[in-house]
């Protein structure tokens, strides 16, 4: 029953569904990117490349012809997170032909980008004209896979670099623009206050008091207003031109 148990938490710990409310410290963010990821996903047609692919939590959303995952070179500190890439690249060139790709996909991974235009002009160079890119990103979140955090981008700030590269933004949305926002970070910090417990602890203090927590958050931001200059991620999607020159 135990053994059971833990299974059981252990898979609703990355579960953006109505489970993971009670084991899921990230449920609150995650629920948000899962939901806007879903609603964006219709716009990408073809062959799709995901850049930063991690495990592939989102590839059943989008109906194309080719999902294929690109992960940086692997190294030690990423190797769990890379083994569903389908190939690597190393950090300069990305190992397509120009004009390759109908869409690409890059969430959560431009924070960790030290030179951002560089990597933003290789997403051109691989995207065919009329190609479109869908990029989701933090912006009130605690550093993480250290030392491979570089940035958080403001609304706007996302917006220059995106648009600095001659690609046309069709649409961008904040996420987690409530209350939600503190009940998040409430709960990231007792996870990383945590990590130090023996395990039968930290599951203790999950099932308990990080779900309460959850389930607050999730109560208050149906009852408070939105707070759209305070918000967890932002998503954007942006298309290359048919003419370049546009």
């Amino acid at each position: 029953m135990i053994d059971a148990l833990k299974r059981y938490i252990q898979r609703q710990q990355f579960s953006p569904g109505p489970g993971g409310i009670f084991v899921n410290p990230f449920f609150l963010a995650r629920r948000g990117l899962d939901r806007v990821i879903a609603s964006y996903a219709s716009g990408m047609h073809g062959a799709l490349l995901d850049i930063g692919c991690g495990t592939k939590p989102y590839e059943g959303y989008f109906d194309v012809t080719a999902y294929i995952g690109l992960e940086i070179e692997p190294d030690e500190s990423r190797a769990a997170s890379q083994r569903s890439a389908d190939c690597y690249y190393d950090g300069k060139r990305i190992p397509f032909a120009d004009a390759r790709f109908d869409a690409v996909v890059c969430n959560q991974v431009l924070e960790h980008v030290f030179e951002p235009g560089e990597f933003l002009a290789e997403i051109y160079r691989v995207l065919k004209p009329g190609g479109r890119l869908l990029v989701t990103i933090p912006f009130v979140w605690d550093e993480h896979e250290q030392p491979h955090d570089f940035a958080r981008y403001s609304s706007f700030g996302l917006a220059h670099l995106i648009a600095r590269q001659g690609l046309v933004i069709e649409r961008h949305d904040k996420v987690n623009d409530d209350i939600g926002v503190i009940f998040q970070l409430l709960n990231a910090y007792l996870y990383k206050i945590t990590l130090g417990l023996p395990s039968f602890l930290r599951f203790a203090v999950t099932i308990t008091l990080m779900a309460t927590i959850n389930l607050v958050g999730v109560i208050a931001r149906l009852l408070l207003p939105k707070n759209t200059d305070l918000f967890l991620d932002q998503i954007m999607m942006a298309r290359k031109p048919e003419n370049e020159d546009a």
